[in-house]
Parts: C-alpha cells; structure tokens; sequence
C-alpha cells in the first residue's frame, strides 16, 4: 500500500541540516566534497543560488523556517530565545488541511512545555545541540537513548515513521528530518574511512588580515588559526611548522572531518530518494535539501558563521518535485528562508496563515517568471539581522544590513539591547559597504569612499523602508536617511 499524495497536493521531506555551507557541494561547484545524492537531487531539480538566512544562526533559523517570519517576529532571535511552538507554521498549516505531520532530529529552540514541536502527528527530537554518538532523544514518551551514528538514527527513525505511514495508506504527508550535522565539533561516522587531505588547497581569501575593515569585524573571533580547539582538532599540531603552516594544517584537520559528516548526510538523502523511488513516489513527492544557514569553510581564515558576509548567510537549497520544477534548473533570484513557509504551502495548494511575512518563490521553481509572484513584484534585496552581541564564544558584534544583487551595507549597531545571549559591551557604531560585481570576495569595504557615496544612500533607504515593511525597528543610534 502506498501514501502517495493526491493531484495538486505532493508529499514534502525537507532535511535540514546545520551549518552546510553551500561550497561544500558537488552541485555547488565544490571540487572536493563528495556529494552524489545530493548532486542528483538538483539535477533532478532546481539549485537556488541566492538563498539567503535572515539570522545567520541556528535556532533563529529554523524558527523563520518553520514560522515564515523574522526572528523579531517569531521571538526566537539568540540560541537563548526559545520558540514558542504554538506559533502557525507551515507544517501546523498542512496538518489542518490533512497532511501526516512528523519532525524527526534536531529542534534546538527550546524543550519542555510551550517549547516542545507542536502541529506534528510524531515529534522525536534531540536534546539541544544533540550528541553525534548514541544521541538522546525526547518525544512525547519522554527520553531515551539510541545506539549508533546521529546521522543516520535520524534518517532511520525517519523512514521508520513513513513506513508506519505507508502501512496504513495515510497520506498526503510531510516530514521534516532534521539533522546535527555537520555541526560543531565534527565528528564522523566512526564506521567511515574519514579522508586525508594533505594537498587540500586553502581557501583564496585565507589569509585575510581584515585590514580596510570595520573594528566590528576584527573583534570576532572565528579563526582557524587561533580558535579552534584540540576538541576540534582531535589531534595534536605537528612540531615544526610555521605559523602559516601550522594554520593550513589546522584547516585541513577541520575539514577532513566536516567533510565526512556531510558524506554521511548525502548518504542519509540517498536513503531517503531511494525508499521514495521503491514506492513510486518520486513524482508525487517534494523533496527539499537544505542548511540552516552558510558557513565559514577558512574563507577569510574564519569558521563559524553569524557575520554578514556571502559564505555565512548563503544557504544551500535544492528541490526536486519532477513533472512540475524542472530538471537541473538554476534559481537565481534572492530568497529567503523566511520564503520557505510560504513557498511549501503554495506547492502544496494549501493557504499561507496570513502572519507568514515570506513571498512564495514557487512560480520561480515551476517555470519561467514574469517577475512577478503571488504576493507581488519580488524584493530587490534582502533584509539581515543578527542579534547576539559580543557572544562569550565568537565575540560577533549585533548588526543589521541589506543586500541587493549588487552591493551589501551593514550597520554594526554594536548593542544588545538586553537580548538574552548578549554581552553588555558596547561599542561604536560602524558601517561596511561592499560592491559585490567588483569585489565579490568582501575585502573591501568603501562605505566612506566618496565614488560610492550615492550608493550608500540610497542602500541606507532601501534598508529603512525594507525594515519598515517586515516590522523591525531601527536601532536607536542609526539616523533616519534623508528621502524616506
């Protein structure tokens, strides 16, 4: 018997994972990432090349996600600010049209009553940030333990879940398989032959001084050379290398073990296309892949994320659903993972909650646009908030900024405001400007070059009156542009 999802109406898998940059892709262009279900997913597919996280940080992520909201809206904003899961989302959306709703995997906003996933039918979540070896889990029944890999415990109590579905024909359906990986600290499958990688060449912008930029963003501390920790390396430095040496090789370490985490993730959706593709549910199905947000892979010798800069807050998405987005398709317009709510919801034929703030980007995936969706003409760029201030880990200043197709400004407000997760540090004000056509690698900042200063100004407009329409509100010290 199948749960096969009826005309109009596709079943929906979206594996989520954490902190996958969209480099470290096959279909992304990665030369060194061994990606193969995932590079025959956007075959199949469309590839979203300007997907972009509104809060490039976990939990404010998925909450936007899930909610279809900004992080001032849904109120999870820091790792700190638990959701409150009564909040309509678009899995609680599909549910009330009569999906089969189940969440399996990494939450992380928050546990216990009012925080626990709510508007699924089937709930089993880690614990927080998780364990990658025999991880706890928390469902309904309360807590256990689960022998083996995070990775694929997830994807196997996941199938274990559709196939309780498929038993008893229940369908539409949706499931969310949310994954750890390849989170922090890294750690592979101790089943997996993890790959050396001695002649792994460091990113182009490695050795980035920062020089030219703000104080803001020399203050964080991410970097390779200096922040990870024998934690995260798993080994000892070797004797006898110069201090740039010795930072190649802590990045090659890193790497060889984030790279096995994502292998095990690509198998993870081979798994999961495959048990789609037994059942003849390929065609009828909606099949997402994508990060909670972008990451530092030694660009700018950082790793970590929360800054505005292109590697952190670029998500990877692809989606498959043949016979309505065509194959091996390439979205270049500027979405958000606020748009995701939205977006599912129409591929669905089910009615957004009208709290949802996203523009559905389904008439993009489905043909040819007019530039012209649903909800009206789309964006000319993108509206960033980040929160936490001067965090005790990373050191990341709170800013808010606006990217176009062209060109990022960034407002480093440097205040917290008294936002849990927050130092109460403050620092000067500083502004960042970039002109992504000429300088796409972010190394210089010309906000106060005079040959830019229209720019600015008009970039310092648009952000205000884009702020204005999702209903944040500048901070305090930021004067109102001239013209709006």
């Amino acid at each position: 018997m199948t749960s096969s999802g009826t005309a109009g109406r596709p079943n929906v898998v979206l594996v989520l994972t954490d902190d996958h940059a969209s480099h470290a892709i096959g279909a992304y262009g990665s030369p060194v990432a061994r990606t193969p279900h995932l590079d025959a997913l956007a075959a199949s597919g469309a590839r979203l090349d300007r997907c972009f996280a509104t809060n490039s940080l976990c939990a404010p992520s998925r909450a936007s996600l899930l909610t279809g909201t900004y992080s001032h809206v849904n109120g999870v904003s820091t790792l700190l600010t638990p959701i409150d899961a009564s909040q309509p989302t678009f899995v609680s959306q599909l549910r009330a049209a009569g999906y089969r709703t189940a969440i399996v995997g990494k939450w992380h906003m928050g546990d216990g009553p009012g925080h626990d996933p709510e508007g699924f039918d089937h709930w089993d979540v880690l614990i927080d940030q998780g364990e990658y070896l025999d991880p706890t889990f928390r469902s309904a029944a309360g807590l256990r333990t689960e022998t083996g890999y995070a990775t694929e415990v997830i994807t196997d109590l996941a199938l274990a879940w559709l196939d309780s579905v498929d038993a008893d024909g229940g369908g539409p359906w949706c499931v969310l398989v949310w994954h750890k990986a390849p989170h922090r600290p890294w750690v592979p499958d101790p089943r997996r032959e993890v790959r050396a990688l001695p002649d792994l060449p460091v990113p182009e912008t490695f050795f980035d001084d920062h020089a030219g930029r703000s104080d803001s963003v020399r203050r964080a501390e991410m970097s390779i050379a200096e922040h990870l920790t024998a934690t995260d390396l798993k080994r000892p430095v070797p004797d006898g290398l110069s201090a740039p040496e010795q930072a190649a090789w802590r990045y090659r370490r890193f790497m060889e073990d984030y790279l096995a985490c994502v292998e095990s993730v690509d198998d993870g959706v081979g798994r999961i296309a495959g048990w789609l593709a037994d059942r003849g549910l390929t065609d009828e199905t909606l099949l997402m892949y994508a990060s909670d947000q972008g990451f530092f892979l030694g660009d700018h010798g950082w790793f970590d994320k929360r800054l505005m800069f292109e590697e952190s807050i670029r998500m990877p998405f692809l989606v498959s659903c043949p016979g309505r987005v065509p194959a091996g398709s390439v979205l270049g317009d500027i979405v958000t993972n606020v748009d995701v709510a939205r977006t599912v919801l129409e591929a669905a034929g089910v009615e957004a909650h009208p709290r949802m703030q996203g523009r559905s980007f389904w008439p993009r995936l489905v043909g040819p646009g007019d530039g012209h969706g649903p909800d009206g003409p789309e964006p000319e760029g993108m509206y960033y908030r980040y929160w936490e201030h001067d965090d005790v880990d990373h050191h990341a200043p709170a800013h808010y900024g606006y990217r176009t197709a062209t060109h990022k400004l960034v407002y480093y407000y440097n205040d917290g405001l008294g936002i849990p997760g927050t130092s109460p540090h403050v620092h000067p004000p500083e502004w960042e400007l970039y002109d992504l056509v000429e300088d796409p690698r972010e190394l210089v900042d010309v906000s106060d070059d005079p040959a830019y200063a229209d720019v600015r100004a008009e970039l310092e407009r648009a952000m205000w009156r884009e702020q204005a329409r999702v209903g944040d509100r500048p901070h305090p010290s930021q004067a109102r542009p001239a013209g709006v």
